[in-house]
């Protein structure tokens, strides 16, 4: 890391210009090409996929997405000679567009009676694709949006809705990236005290993310990739890359402090803040990466995406921040009351070492770190009290999760105003909420189109149709083989309702199985609803493995960096808790509605994928500031020899920056709740909760209280394992502590600093 900052150094300008450059060429290349978001939900092994992959082969001209075309005409019938026209002129268009195969009408001959509703104010028409929805272009249902929008009839609302419509409608993620960089701007701004400061990892950050968000448009072409990608990049992206190029520039200025020199300072500050961020960095990967382990494709885009993100950001901190703070790192510590600060730090941390021997404070400490010092002394002070009241605290928030159900909203949840969500409410007024999510039935016929397989699909709709929550069966159709029949059904319940999913498992465990049975025909559920379902299924059998494999690995991680038994499960232990917590609140939130009118979101169920990758996220942002403070708290007991002074001191160095980071993370990841799209709102908040908590209860609470209990048996380690263990110095071996070592003159550098740096070997110390 020693001879990596020095080159960055000496190559500051190359440095920087050899990102702008990346930025640059990144950007024309993806411009060039153009973005092509897809979103792959194959489900290998489940009904749903069965019953797409039997339309793909028997019914090619009808296997792609099924769109309605709905209207309401207040004054009269649909028939009305007033709306007819007009509908029929907007049909002959539609069936026109790119991508449409056929659409059928209600005026049709061919038209089912499903199609209108009782009293004849409401019908629909459906708009076949040659595609399933995420197999088209984003903006394959544009037109159809465009030519129902013209359509004026006074009386007549008219609206499109289906997966190809929301696609082609989108979603805004509103003033989200401008509220929060100017949010870690005044954070910063707050920290600091200068602009150098506060816009030095804002620029980091930036130049990471652009050329981040440029390379997962170009890499659509080779990855699917849903089109909330990017934005889930640009939340993870943004949050971390404040956040490391921030711990690396806080450290810089409290090396200044000690060794009055700028490029000893930034060598300093790489070769301990920039290892951890490097290690933190590392473990945001592993936790990105484990969402491989959910067999899922849909999550391998998101999972890519991220890393990305996280990788170039973390790349733009180990290298534009040490070029940059070598040629305006002094601005930073110019002031003579910055240099205050920053010198309080280090008298602060010896005012703690003397304090708990016994001595008198040292003069001139009552800086914010000693603040942190107090705090930090009054949890270990009681540890026992305050480590079971953080832990009721985490229980509290994570009793919602045990209510958690996860399934895909409905088009009841899109942003007021959009056509999908005007067709979803036409359909629920006029036909029932299930008319938004009919269920595909294919029923297989072994001896093909014979007169007993006709019989046999004939009792199959009427079975179907008997079934309790089905509120109508449309004709079968036989493919041109004759080996396939398929039908509807409409649910009497919404596609996000429980009791749509109860019905789906009815179907499978109990209606069709005694068919199959006595008549020989196979019959199986699909559709997009049917398919949300599975989803959801085979996310929540894969989310143990998920998590374990996830934690298995990063607390081994943890192991070979810190050399402690009791570090890796301990974070294991208290990430969990975060995260249990952070999905509690979004279930009370998002499930069960509490303040959902204020965040404007209505109850529904929890998005499937979102638990997934909120554990990733969270678990690697929750160990960005385990390995921060504890890598902090281990460089003072390696230098020291005291658990006690280490947990001090460790809260009083990071718990500054800490705060200021998570206050930065929660700022941005809130303001995602300003877009319109459920989803980032969802994931969002929860962010920002596990943030609050992780950073709030179990930093400043839980985990000094902890480490106090635990005392020295933190840092046991069996002698043959410490042996086995490979050297991994996250303490740092920077020179620039040298000259400190053996100069004794300055009165600051007698209370002990040169015994402190003297060693970077925890075993004498142990020994001890």
């Amino acid at each position: 890391m020693i001879s990596f900052t020095r080159w960055c150094i000496r190559h500051r300008r190359l440095v920087v210009a050899a990102w702008v450059a990346i930025v640059i060429v990144t950007n024309l290349v993806s411009s060039a090409v153009g973005p092509q978001y897809a979103t792959n939900f194959t489900l290998p092994g489940t009904q749903s996929q069965h019953v797409t992959d039997l339309l793909t082969s028997q019914f090619k001209a009808q296997s792609g997405d099924v769109d309605t075309i709905v209207f309401r005409y207040a004054r009269g019938s649909y028939n009305s000679p007033a709306v007819k026209p007009a509908i029929e002129a907007l049909l002959a268009k539609v069936a026109h567009d790119p991508h449409v195969v056929s659409v059928l009408s209600p005026y049709s001959p061919r038209a089912r009676a499903v199609e209108v509703s009782k009293n004849g104010h409401i019908a629909f028409a459906t708009v076949d694709y040659a595609k399933r929805a995420n197999l088209l272009p984003d903006k394959t249902g544009k037109p159809v949006l465009a030519q129902v929008k013209a359509v004026h009839v006074p009386g007549l609302q008219v609206a499109a809705g289906g997966q190809v419509m929301e696609q082609a409608e989108g979603f805004n993620i509103g003033p989200a990236t401008i509220v929060g960089v100017l949010a870690a701007m005044v954070i910063l701004l707050i920290t600091f005290g200068s602009l150098v400061g506060a816009g030095l990892p804002l620029l980091t950050a930036g130049l990471g993310l652009i050329s981040g968000t440029a390379l997962i448009g170009v890499a659509t072409h080779f990855v699917s990739m849903s089109n909330v990608s990017p934005e889930l990049a640009l939340m993870i992206g943004l949050g971390v890359g404040v956040d490391y190029a921030l711990f690396i520039v806080t450290r810089f200025r409290e090396s200044y402090a000690r060794v009055g020199e700028v490029e000893a300072a930034v060598v300093e500050a790489m070769d301990t803040s920039g290892r951890a961020i490097l290690l933190a960095g590392s473990t945001v990967i592993i936790a990105l990466l484990g969402m491989f382990a959910t067999g899922v494709q849909f999550m391998y885009g998101l999972s890519i995406a991220s890393i990305m993100a996280v990788l170039l950001v973390l790349l733009a901190s180990l290298t534009v921040v040490p070029a940059l703070l070598s040629r305006f790192g002094a601005r930073l510590v110019r002031r003579r009351g910055q240099q205050a600060t920053a010198g309080a730090a280090v008298a602060g941390a010896d005012a703690g070492a003397m304090a708990l021997a016994g001595a008198g404070p040292a003069p001139g400490t009552v800086e914010n770190e000693s603040r942190w010092r107090r705090w930090s002394l009054l949890v270990q002070s009681r540890p026992k009290t305050l480590a079971l009241a953080s832990l009721a605290v985490m229980l509290a928030c994570l009793i919602p999760f045990f209510s958690l159900r996860l399934d895909t909203s409905d088009a009841g949840n899109d942003p007021s105003g959009s056509s999908t969500r005007l067709a979803f409410n036409l359909l629920s007024e006029g036909f029932g909420a299930g008319f938004n999510g009919p269920l595909l039935v294919a029923v297989q016929l072994p001896h093909g189109a014979s007169a007993s397989a006709t019989a046999a699909v004939g009792q199959v709709r009427a079975a179907l149709a008997r079934t309790p929550d089905v509120v109508a069966v449309t004709p079968p159709r036989l493919s041109p083989s004759g080996t396939v029949a398929v039908m509807e059904a409409y649910p009497h319940s919404s596609p996000q309702a429980a009791a749509t999913v109860t019905l789906v498992n009815r179907l499978r465990d109990e209606v069709f199985p005694p068919l199959a049975r006595r008549l020989g025909v196979q019959a199986a559920v699909g559709g997009f609803t049917a398919g949300s379902i599975d989803f959801s299924h085979v996310l929540s059998v894969k989310l143990p493995l998920f998590i374990g494999l996830v934690v298995v690995v990063s607390a081994l991680l943890l192991l070979v960096i810190f050399r402690s038994l009791v570090i890796p499960l301990q974070a294991a232990v208290m990430n969990l808790l975060s995260i249990g917590g952070a999905l509690g609140a979004t279930v009370a939130v998002f499930q069960w509605g509490w303040l959902g009118g204020l965040l404007g979101v209505s109850p529904g169920p929890i998005e499937p994928w979102i638990p997934v990758l909120m554990f990733a996220v969270v678990f690697g942002l929750s160990m960005d500031y385990e390995v921060f403070l504890i890598s902090r708290v281990r460089e003072e007991w390696v230098h020291r020899g005291d658990a006690t002074a280490a947990v001090a001191d460790g809260i009083a160095f990071t718990g500054r920056v800490i705060t200021a980071a998570a206050a930065i993370m929660v700022c941005v990841f809130l303001s995602f709740m300003l877009g319109d799209e459920r989803t980032i709102k969802e994931f969002g908040f929860g962010l920002a909760i596990a943030v609050f908590l992780d950073a709030l209860v179990v930093r400043c609470v839980m985990l000094p209280a902890v480490l106090q209990i635990l005392g020295r048996v933190t840092w046991k380690l069996p002698a043959w394992l410490d042996a086995r263990l490979p050297e991994f110095n996250i303490e740092g071996s920077s020179p620039a502590l040298t000259p400190i070592a053996q100069d004794p003159g300055p009165a600051r550098e007698s209370n002990g600093d040169s015994e402190l740096h003297a060693s970077r070997d925890p075993e004498p110390v142990q020994r001890s």
